[in-house]
């Protein structure tokens, strides 16, 4: 069995002002520091999630949802990274976000690895981290129309963060219930 210990994706910088006494610092620069830890923290419970799978049982459907392990953590970067190019300016990006067919996102395909989606996870991550570090979170974007969407509603950088720091937990909640029909194993407990 193949071992995929993930490592985490949290920035020296990010950690360590998230834990420090920050009090000094900048009220901008702690909010930064702090989206930074909170989407590192959830990167680390999916990937965790992961750990000690060889690739047949990242694969795996458990349930009779699509899902697998190695398909949650392709949708997840890919909705980072869709995100993060929203976020960046581009309304494209999320415009066809629940119409396109996407449902390869969500499985494994013939030649990928657990091992390749995960690093694949950790360059959206560290590009999500590298843009942060810049970003106005005041800055305010319209929405797609789409049901779940309110008309004519925006989101700043600092909600468009919130949201993936959120999709990510919501999907480690997914990935540890086809965890744990894989082989037992939990995430926590």
């Amino acid at each position: 069995m193949a071992t995929t210990t993930p490592t985490s994706t949290t920035s020296t910088a990010a950690s360590s002002a998230a834990s420090a006494d920050r009090r000094d610092e900048p009220a901008a620069v702690r909010e930064h520091a702090d989206l930074a830890w909170l989407l590192a923290r959830q990167r680390w419970f999916l990937r965790f999630t992961t750990r000690d799978l060889d690739d047949e049982q990242a694969a795996r459907r458990t349930t009779v949802s699509a899902l697998t392990l190695g398909g949650i953590i392709k949708h997840v970067s890919a909705t980072e990274r869709a995100w993060i190019a929203f976020a960046g300016g581009d309304p494209r990006a999320v415009s066809g976000a629940g119409t396109d067919d996407r449902s390869d996102e969500f499985r494994m395909l013939p030649g990928e690895t657990l091992s390749g989606l995960l690093d694949e996870y950790a360059e959206t991550a560290w590009r999500t981290e590298e843009f942060l570090a810049t970003a106005d979170l005041d800055t305010t974007f319209p929405l797609p129309e789409a049901p779940w969407f309110q008309p004519g509603e925006r989101w700043s950088v600092r909600q468009v963060l919130q949201h993936i720091a959120a999709e990510t937990a919501q999907h480690s909640g997914h990935a540890d219930i086809i965890r744990e029909s894989v082989d037992g194993a939990r995430t926590m407990g």
